[in-house]
């Protein structure tokens, strides 16, 4: 499966569209966009997951990196729009406290 990436920025407010399946092989294009942008320090991103129906560990690797370099960088970043399924890897592995994620889209009919 493919995964599309794609940024918008508005007042401020970077937001990163993500769409697909997020796995060992399309983490790293994930990645590769992700980090730039938390690392800047005046950045306020926000990661929308709604087209995004699958994620495995690596793609929670990605997250686990990103939320690092926001720390370090000062920039602020959180998820938003997560579908139920991917947000239940987030609650297995208590990523859900301490990544940022508003606005879970809970109890959708597949």
């Amino acid at each position: 499966m493919n995964l599309s990436v794609s940024t918008e920025e508005s007042n401020g407010q970077v937001v990163l569209k993500v769409a697909g399946e997020i796995d060992a092989y399309t983490a790293p294009k994930l990645k590769e966009t992700l980090l730039p942008l938390v690392k800047d320090s005046s950045n306020n991103i926000q990661v929308d997951l709604e087209e995004v129906n699958y994620m495995d560990s690596t793609g929670l690797g990605v997250f686990v990196s990103a939320l690092k370099a926001s720390k370090e960088s000062k920039s602020n970043f959180e998820l938003i729009n997560v579908q139920d399924r991917v947000y239940r890897i987030f609650e297995i592995t208590g990523l859900d406290e301490i990544i940022q994620i508003k606005a879970a889209i809970r109890g959708v009919n597949e």
